[in-house]
């Protein structure tokens, strides 16, 4: 429902920040004494009813056309509907305070894994030359053993790195599922 305020807006305003609360908010609650009893009932049970952490409703951000820009050209950056991005910068996902490209850090974590894959292989015949007796050739992989514990070392640091940038600082919102969707 739109309400012509008919020039009362700058009065409205004005007594809903007196009272500390949004204008609809005021306009709410002075709909409610105007309907009576059961409309500010009515009101008053809308007020304690929570909303599934899963449902979407809508927030309108009032900013200027180049703010709007800007956060609509951030999100689309980030690859995020604008809605999760906000929830993210209010999460505090460090990925998204930085406003560096995710594909770097995605990337170097694919690189660790790739890494990682080819040692568990080499791993893999290491048992093999063992079980075959050749302990000859194991001997050999004695240099790329040597290694070893640096290279998980390293992988769990890049990896640890890269979800604690995609992680939000605080509870479960839209924002900390964004490891879990394809928003991330």
């Amino acid at each position: 429902m739109c309400v012509d305020l008919r020039g009362m807006k700058a009065a409205l305003v004005e007594q809903a920040r007196a009272r500390g609360v949004s204008p609809s908010e005021f306009l709410r609650a002075a709909l409610a004494d105007a309907l009576g009893p059961e409309a500010a009932r009515v009101a008053a049970s809308l007020d304690t009813v929570s909303v599934a952490p899963t449902a979407h409703v809508r927030l309108s951000l009032r900013m200027s056309s180049e703010d709007r820009l800007a956060c609509l050209a951030a999100a689309r950056q980030a690859g995020l509907t604008p809605g999760a991005f906000v929830a993210g910068l209010v999460a505090g996902v460090p990925v998204l305070k930085e406003r560096l490209p995710r594909g770097d850090r995605l990337a170097a974590l694919v690189a660790s894994n790739a890494e990682m894959a080819t040692i568990a292989r080499k791993l893999g015949e290491l048992v093999s030359l063992f079980r075959q007796g050749s302990t000859q050739a194991a001997h050999d992989y004695r240099v790329m053993l040597d290694g070893l514990a640096h290279e998980f070392r390293e992988h769990v640091r890049r990896m640890s790195a890269v979800l604690a940038e995609i992680r939000p600082a605080r509870g479960t919102t839209q924002a900390s599922r964004l490891s879990g969707g394809q928003d991330v």
